[in-house]
């Protein structure tokens, strides 16, 4: 079949394998919604600039909503051979209306229509991912408060470092999602600009008011060079770079679940909701879905990755590499909003086995940094000498096979004499979690205040 639309030029239709690797139809379909959208904000101005008439205008609109809700409903019927969304929506409303159908696309392209699609489309979802990240905020700074005095081990390398707080712990994501959230706001903004009225590349000669189709779509205002409108895709680039990001967080987080719930550190588990059993071992429980979430960061960054490459070494202005542009980012942001609300979903069902998280803290000379303090703010000694001092003390207690506090005064003092009793009141790691009260540091008192601040500010 050949396709009307653009057909005038060609004599013969199509073949079979362009037909098959021109056509966008099966996945920018979705993008129905922003494609009416954008085409009524064009009619009415064409109407209220005089370019067409009220009663043209009038029919289009009608002609469009019926289009509109022939897709809602599931009766509208998608060419491939139509090639895209466009046209399948203009092939239809001329099929409703007549004519006055041809008048829709008068100084416009799809150049810039496509652009303006995407645009209004990648605005809908990075607002939809503010409000899924922003709950899963919120149920991280819940898990804080509640284990706001939860001690765990703290690790640097994967080995024990300092006690820390589950709550602390928490929060430490908490800022990394805020983060995800200004860096999407901030790409709004470059994706809140209208290219509609480029046109194919070079505007047009007729006389349109972009700053009305401004208005009426939500944009912050008309992008400014015709080129640049058309043929812009960092938009999509910087909204997949954010995504990414998001996703490697995601990531970090759901690798920590993946261990925590195994039976070599028995730090937290997960319900059967978001765990699987085997086929072979029944004492299996598997965090599928944390494995998953890890995973799937592997498509999202690969989107990114794929937009870079296909864009490098495109000249201006529109090539229909471009049409490359859509699948990837469809299936990345698809992928990263499913990545967080899993994600949410773990948060809110695990449990926390303290007694576990509190033996482990107890291990692997956690303290020790509190002795060399103690060293420095109570003996006086440079630190670097207080860290050597503490070295040898953490070297005699593993020859013993005890822990730091387990030591005698008496050998403490064989490596330095002015040692007293009062080392011993730093070696717990209760008192090592609460003297850490420095501006954003472990202490109970401040993550219980933390996590009540971003409760509140999230609402």
């Amino acid at each position: 079949m050949t396709n009307r639309m653009w057909g005038g030029r060609f004599a013969e239709t199509p073949s079979e394998i362009m037909q098959e690797v021109n056509s966008s139809i099966d996945f920018d379909k979705r993008l129905f919604a922003q494609d009416i959208a954008g085409s009524k904000a064009h009619c009415q101005m064409l109407a209220a600039t005089g370019i067409i008439s009220p009663g043209d205008a009038a029919e289009i609109m009608r002609g469009l909503d019926q289009v509109q809700s022939e897709i809602e409903s599931g009766t509208f019927t998608f060419s491939r051979s139509l090639e895209d969304i466009h046209m399948n929506v203009e092939a239809r409303l001329a099929e409703i209306i007549g004519p006055a159908a041809g008048r829709l696309h008068t100084a416009r392209s799809r150049n810039d229509q496509v652009a303006t699609d995407l645009r209004l489309y990648v605005r809908d979802i990075i607002d939809h991912l503010d409000v899924q990240l922003a709950a899963l905020q919120k149920a991280l700074a819940a898990k804080a408060k509640a284990y706001a005095e939860a001690i765990m081990p703290g690790f640097t390398h994967l080995q024990t470092a300092q006690p820390v707080t589950f709550g602390h712990h928490c929060l430490a994501y908490v800022e990394m999602f805020g983060r995800d959230r200004e860096r999407f706001v901030d790409a709004r903004k470059r994706v809140n600009q209208n290219p509609l009225g480029a046109a194919a590349l070079a505007g047009t000669s007729f006389p349109i008011d972009r700053e009305m189709t401004s208005r009426m779509l939500g944009f912050e205002g008309p992008m400014h060079n015709s080129l640049d409108a058309v043929s812009a895709r960092d938009f999509v680039i910087e909204t997949l770079s954010a995504a990414s990001i998001a996703a490697m967080h995601l990531s970090r987080l759901a690798e920590e679940l993946v261990l925590w719930t195994s039976a070599q550190f028995r730090f937290v588990s997960l319900s059967d909701r978001f765990t699987t059993g085997s086929s072979i071992m029944p004492q299996k429980r598997n965090p599928d879905a944390a494995e998953l979430v890890r995973g799937k960061a592997g498509r999202v960054i690969g989107a990114l990755v794929s937009l870079l490459v296909m864009m490098k070494g495109l000249p201006l202005a529109y090539g229909k590499d471009m049409q490359e542009d859509k699948e990837p980012l469809f299936d990345a942001l698809d992928t990263l909003s499913l990545s967080i609300a899993a994600m949410t979903g773990m948060i809110d069902d695990l449990e926390p086995n303290l007694p576990e998280l509190r033996a482990a803290a107890d291990s692997g000379f956690s303290t020790a940094t509190d002795l060399a303090d103690w060293l420095v703010r109570v003996l006086g000694l440079p630190f670097r000498q207080a860290h050597h001092v503490t070295g040898g003390l953490v070297a005699k207690a593993e020859g013993r096979g005890v822990d730091l506090a387990d030591l005698s005064l008496a050998e403490m003092q064989e490596v330095e004499p002015r040692m007293t009793e009062d080392v011993f009141s730093v070696l717990t790691v209760e008192a090592s979690v609460r003297s850490r009260k420095s501006l954003g540091g472990t202490a109970p008192e401040n993550v219980l205040a933390e996590a009540e601040r971003w409760l509140a500010k999230l609402g």
